[in-house]
């Protein structure tokens, strides 16, 4: 037997040899407490066969926030979009260290999730004012989720503790209300923007329903005016202060996006002012390729061209959206000039018609009554 138990003060400890991976030397582990020498006897067991059976896990002192700042993170970078973990980084950073970053890595347990989890609800933004929505909780949990896979993998936990919590569920609280302008609106905004050098991407999103960044990423390769269509390959996004390419949302995302003359106009008008822009910089025009730019030819900061959205819609006393209601607008005005959902959802770049459907479920009643009315026309002749 590769142990044994002894006295130790008042009560029992084992003590038991492991192989140290580093060293290729075994050295000795102990633990105590126990109260008689048959539960000393009893852990010890336990610990054997955890040993025989390829599954032990040499104690350790690391901290949870050490683990995931300086050992998974790091590992993963290479591994998942730039975009994905600089997001996993600020969960990291904003929410679990600041609260659980003391707590040994092994000595986690169920319970201390869910008080975690109960306390973020409650007051977990970092501004100090108020408590984080459900979905950010859930989106906390599954970084942890992760995280702790990986240490299993890794061999620095037996088990991932997150499986036996209890995250907040969807629906606990109601999904926000979704905020999109008329079409009287936004059409008083765009008008108002002309001349603007964000006005062209503005105006692109408010006809195509296209995100922000695959709006932002557009190189003039993926635009053909001729035929009126375009096509999403990847995305612009914020990571680090920086700017970076990321691949599309999901597979669906990577989609051929029909054009109208309207916008067709207005991005050949924006081309032609790129190209005198490239003729009075010369040389100090970073000409990429870029379809939405600054003077130098440099691409758009996709947090800045929020911000500036922001502050437009302000100044012209517009009812407050954000920049992604855009998106929602176009698919709202869609559905109810009687496109078909998989139409709108094949535009939007939704994996699903589902959840097309589901986000947009707001649109439906109306839907309903003029189906309603229109096949009831059909059949009884009104």
């Amino acid at each position: 037997m590769n142990g044994s138990v002894r006295r130790r003060g008042a009560g029992w400890e084992y003590y038991y040899r492991e192989l140290n991976p580093g060293t290729g030397r075994w050295r000795q582990r102990s633990k105590g407490g126990f109260a008689s020498r048959r539960e000393a006897e009893t852990a010890l067991r336990a610990v054997l066969t955890t040993m025989d059976s390829g599954n032990y896990v040499s104690p350790s002192s690391l901290c949870l926030g050490d683990y995931l700042v300086h050992r998974w993170l790091p590992s993963i970078k290479t591994t998942i979009r730039a975009s994905t973990h600089a997001s996993y980084a600020r969960i990291v950073r904003l929410h679990i260290v600041p609260r659980l970053g003391a707590v040994k890595l092994q000595a986690l347990d169920p319970m201390m999730l869910n008080e975690f989890y109960a306390a973020l609800l409650r007051d977990g933004r970092a501004s100090g004012e108020g408590g984080l929505s459900v979905r950010t909780v859930r989106y906390v949990h599954a970084v942890l989720h992760r995280a702790l896979r990986d240490a299993m993998r890794w061999q620095l936990l037996t088990r991932n503790v997150t499986e036996a919590a209890d995250p907040p569920k969807e629906g606990t609280v109601a999904r926000p209300m979704i905020r999109t302008w008329s079409a009287e609106t936004l059409r008083s905004f765009l008008a108002a923007c002309e001349g603007d050098r964000k006005h062209p991407a503005w105006l692109l999103l408010a006809s195509t329903g296209m995100r922000r960044g695959e709006v932002l990423g557009l190189s003039w390769d993926d635009v053909d005016l001729e035929t009126a269509q375009l096509a999403v390959r990847r995305t612009l996004v914020a990571v680090d202060m920086d700017v970076a390419f990321s691949e599309p949302k999901t597979q669906r995302s990577r989609r051929v996006v029909a054009l109208d003359a309207t916008t067709v106009a207005a991005l050949r008008s924006w081309r032609r002012r790129q190209a005198e822009d490239k003729v009075a910089l010369g040389p100090a025009y970073n000409d990429q390729g870029f379809v939405f730019t600054r003077a130098d030819g440099r691409p758009f900061d996709p947090n800045d061209f929020s911000r500036e959205f922001d502050r437009r819609i302000k100044r012209l006393g517009l009812p407050r959206i954000r920049l992604h209601d855009l998106r929602h607008t176009w698919a709202t005005l869609a559905l109810q000039a009687g496109i078909h959902p998989k139409v709108v959802s094949e535009r939007l770049g939704h994996s699903t018609i589902a959840i097309t459907l589901d986000i947009y479920s707001h649109v439906t009643p109306t839907l309903q009554r003029e189906a309603a009315e229109v096949v009831a026309a059909t059949i009884f002749g009104r």
